[in-house]
This record gives C-alpha cells, structure tokens and sequence, in this order.
C-alpha cells in the first residue's frame, strides 16, 4: 500500500489539509502542543516544525493550524513529501487506545459546492466501499440508507467509508434539518448495526457498490491493449477522485472513444447535478487530461449518476 498525499486549502486560511489515498486512523484526534502528541508519532514529529500550532488527525488526513511566520506557499510541499516519506515508512501514526471515549462516536456536517448536498463525516469507518441509493426500493439492504429515505426531504444517499453525501429535495432546508440529520447518523453508526449488507448489496442490481463497478471496469481497460484509458484511469485516481472526494462526491471513469478522443466519466454524490461541476470537468479534469496527455484527448464528458 502506498500513500499519497494532496493538498486541500480550507475555509480557515491558517489551516491546511494534507489528505491521504488510504485510512489513517479509525477516530479523530487533535493536538494543540507536543505535550498532547506524546501518543501520537506523527503528530509529535510535526510540531518539531516551529510554525505549526495545532494538528487534527481524522481518517484519511492530517490538517495543519500554522503560526503566522510563513506562508503555505513557503512550506506545503516540503510537509506533504515527508508525510508521503513517513507514511510509506511504515510508521505509526497514532497509539489510539480502547476507552469509552475512543469509542465515541462524532459526526459533522460540511457544506459541499453543491447546495442540494450536505456531506456528514464520522470519526469511524462507515462503509468499506463506495454506495449510491437513489431511493428507498435501492436502499433495501442499507438501514442507514433506508432510515435516511424515511425523512421527506432525503433525495440521495452517497457512501464512502467514513461519510456519506445527502442530496435533498428542494422542501428542505440546510438550517432547519442538518441537525436531525447529524444526529441520526450518530445515533446508528453509534448502535453498532451495519449501514450496509455489502454481501447482499453486492448481489442486488440496483443497490451500487460503486467501487467494485470501478475497480472492475479498470481491470477490463487494463486487460487490454488501450494504454490511453489505462493512463487515464491511473490519473483520475492520483489526482482526481481525493479532491472531489473531499467534496463529498466520486468520479468514475466510463470509457474513452480513440476516434473523437473524448473521454466518458460519471459523477456521483455531491459531484452529480453541481452547479459549478460543468466548471470543474472544463477548466480543471479537462485542463489536466489534455496537459499530461496531448492531444490524445479533445474533450471530458460526464453523465450524472
């Protein structure tokens, strides 16, 4: 397994997210001093750094609060390399021990660029892979998908190991019903029950394991003698799917067409129906495909899942 890490700016300007390809704890954590980071390796490697305030751990990132004398510019690359190093090292990334409030479960809600979809993040592993429910009849083997649909204003549910999107309907409004939400999702994943029978999902058409779909739909291009798709994919899943993941959607490559050299990707979770993902597949995958590989691409396509 090795680790990549990409660079997320915040809302909070003096705060820095160094997300990861791969898990990196089961809970969140947060350190204010090297005092706090005793148990926790990487957190007290970090604060060897003189401009580093706090560090919060979750998941699959480390975020970085820096003092004022530099600038992100100055050092962000520097740190993300000797995450990557200290990572693929093998090194311990937090002594997380077993206590009551290790066992605490969070979740918080974060806004996405896309109005209709509010993604939560828990503090624990949700699911294994990725799930799309586009309504209750899909939803049968997920009972966390199933209590969601119960609530009027739930359109979709999107699932990826540690969060899930929620897209709503237009009677629903973010102020009024995140809470409930929240407070749903906690309750459950606190309960201890499955949100997802992947053994039954996987087996039943409409319920998505969208990552297997994936991972299968590579391996068939990888088969083959078509090293533009295989390039590709190897781009989309380095560069592209942990940013739009951050964002609380997913990316999938479909297929790409040698005669017009277009390329065919599905967007799901907050990615489907953004406003602003016309924007994001023109200025920013489109960019990136034609810059790393020529003229062998003169368009992206997307399908909203």
């Amino acid at each position: 397994m090795e680790y990549n890490i990409t660079t997320i700016e915040t809302s909070n300007e003096a705060i820095l997210k160094f997300q990861a390809n791969h898990f990196l704890v089961q809970q969140a954590h947060e350190f204010k001093s090297i005092e706090e980071a005793k148990n926790a390796p990487l957190a007290y490697e970090l604060f060897q750094l003189p401009f580093v305030k706090t560090i919060y751990i979750a998941s699959n990132f480390v975020a970085i609060e820096k003092y004022d004398i530099v600038s992100w510019a100055e050092v962000k690359d520097a740190i993300a390399q000797q995450l990557v190093e200290y990572l693929n090292a093998g090194e311990p990334v937090v002594h997380e021990m077993a206590s009551k409030q290790a066992n605490a479960v969070t979740v918080y809600a974060e806004a996405t660029p896309n109005p209709s979809v509010m993604k939560f993040v828990a503090n624990k592993l949700i699911v294994p892979a990725l799930y799309e429910f586009k309504n209750i009849d899909e939803a049968k083997h997920s009972k966390l998908a199933t209590e969601l649909f119960k609530k009027p204003y739930v359109k979709q549910v999107f699932m990826d190991e540690n969060y899930l999107s929620v897209t709503k309907y237009e009677i629903g409004n973010w102020d009024e019903i995140t809470i409930e939400l929240r407070d749903l999702i906690s309750e459950f994943i606190g309960s201890g029950a499955q949100a997802v029978d992947s053994h039954q999902a996987g087996t039943q058409k409409n319920a998505k394991d969208v990552s297997a779909e994936a991972t299968d739909e590579a391996e068939v291009y990888l088969k083959t003698d078509d090293p533009i798709s295989e390039q590709i994919i190897a781009i989309l899943e380095e560069y592209v799917k942990p940013a739009v993941a951050s964002d609380g959607g997913n990316i999938q490559f479909e297929q790409y067409d040698p005669e017009t050299k277009k390329v065919h990707v599905l967007l799901q979770g907050a990615c489907s129906g953004c406003p602003s993902s016309t924007y994001t597949l023109k200025n920013g995958i489109e960019t990136m495909l034609k810059n790393m590989l020529g003229d062998t691409v003169s368009e992206v396509v997307a399908t909203n899942g």
